[in-house]
């Protein structure tokens, strides 16, 4: 018996068998550290000794990995080959703000330092409506210098957040084509430049617009004169 797994080892240990290296290929710098903190083996080591379907569902299983495909190159190279999620949105919660893809699912915590130019969303239940707040987006370009962010109302509807604290208050149905509607409005008649609060487009057959306080009252200062 010791004859026998002498033999055994000094066949899995020969260097066609061994594993010297790890490559990890389609992973940006941070996910590719994950990986590498969660690889269980240290190399180099016998490819015999390795569970390649355990170290594929141990990476699946990251936040940012959308699949990974595990195999043994020859010249002794595991390499892991990803598919990694794509940031979407910042999803600004009571707790932290986190980036998510298109699908809603959350790859990690935002951090100041490394902000990118994305959109914010917020609201109980934006993780199952991104692809509509992504198309919102998209529509109310003509107004970027001006927003702030989306809010997820009821998880059925949006707000636009605008600076100034306006909002444009879309329908649960057809919410884009409000938002278009409104842009229209604005850029024909400077809409928004107005003391306006809010914009609410929820009964999208009767737009109906609030004044701030102040303009409230010079409204019915001019129309009292």
């Amino acid at each position: 018996l010791l004859a026998l797994h002498d033999l055994r080892e000094q066949i899995e240990t020969r260097p066609e068998f061994m594993v010297e290296l790890l490559a990890v290929e389609g992973a940006g710098p941070n996910l590719e550290s994950e990986i590498r903190e969660v690889f269980p083996y240290h190399l180099p080591s016998s490819s015999f000794d390795m569970d390649l379907d355990a170290v594929q569902h141990s990476i699946v299983a990251l936040a940012p990995v959308i699949d990974a495909s595990v195999r043994v190159r020859q010249g002794g190279v595991l390499v892991v080959q990803v598919q990694e999620r794509q940031p979407a949105a910042y999803w600004r919660t009571r707790d932290a703000l986190f980036v998510i893809d298109e699908t809603g699912v959350v790859i990690s915590t935002a951090h100041s330092s490394d902000m990118a130019p994305l959109p914010v969303l917020a609201g109980a239940g934006v993780d199952h409506a991104v692809q509509e707040a992504l198309d919102l987006y998209g529509a109310v370009t003509p107004l970027n210098d001006e927003l702030r962010g989306l809010i997820r109302m009821g998880e059925r509807r949006w707000d636009v957040v605008l600076t100034n604290n306006r909002r444009i208050m879309l329908p649960e149905k057809n919410p884009v084509q409000a938002l278009e509607r409104v842009i229209a409005l604005h850029e024909a008649h400077d809409m928004l430049e107005r003391d306006l609060v809010t914009v609410d487009m929820r009964l999208s057959e009767r737009p109906t617009l609030r004044m701030n306080e102040s303009a409230v009252q010079e409204w019915w200062r001019v129309i009292n004169l």
